[in-house]
């Protein structure tokens, strides 16, 4: 384990009592500033177990690693849509020159014909960008699901409590939330130097 908190590892039982008690201090004063919903979800036992996990400073490096995981990964995944967006742009700046220079060099009796073949060509453009579109976002959807599972599965092997993997609404806001006390109480003790 990381040493962060010099002292707290391999340390006398009032030293790890002292933090403990600390940290279940910090998070009961944490768990006011939720929805009262969750809460009434959180126990005393459940703090005092997310108390437990945190007193080394593992958790922590652990939740912010999986943090700059997610950001790099939202940002891969905006960027690979925007560069689909862009593509799609770029192919329909192209037919559309292609349409105008078809029109200039048409003959007035095949006008009609030429505007009907062009506006079929535009439609079945859109149709292939929405298809396109529709297939990167459920990729994107698809990863971040991905991401959630693994961070899921990552956190409850560290014993962090709350955290095993669900798809279910309520579990997955309560888990949120879990992770929000987390770095709001890091956050606190990087600013008054305790870590």
């Amino acid at each position: 384990m990381m040493d962060i908190y010099p002292g707290v590892i391999d340390s006398d039982p009032t030293k790890l009592q002292e933090r403990h008690y600390y940290l279940l201090s910090e998070l009961q004063t944490l768990v006011k500033d939720l929805p009262s919903s969750f809460q009434q979800r959180l126990s005393y036992n459940t703090l005092s177990d997310l108390a437990l996990a945190l007193i080394d400073g593992t958790v922590y490096e652990i939740v912010q690693g999986l943090l700059d995981i997610q950001h790099l990964t939202e940002k891969n995944l905006y960027n690979q849509r925007q560069k689909l967006h862009c593509e799609h742009q770029a192919l329909k700046q192209e037919l559309l020159r292609k349409h105008k220079d078809a029109l200039q060099t048409c003959k007035s009796h095949n006008l009609a014909l030429l505007k009907s073949n062009q506006q079929g060509e535009l439609e079945a453009l859109e149709v292939r960008v929405r298809e396109e579109q529709k297939m990167m976002d459920k990729k994107i959807v698809a990863e971040m699901d991905q991401k959630v599972i693994d961070q899921q599965n990552t956190l409850e092997k560290a014993g962090v409590p709350g955290f095993y993997i669900t798809t279910n609404p309520q579990e997955l806001t309560m888990q949120m939330n879990l992770l929000e006390l987390i770095l709001k109480l890091q956050q606190k003790e990087s600013q008054s130097g305790l870590q």
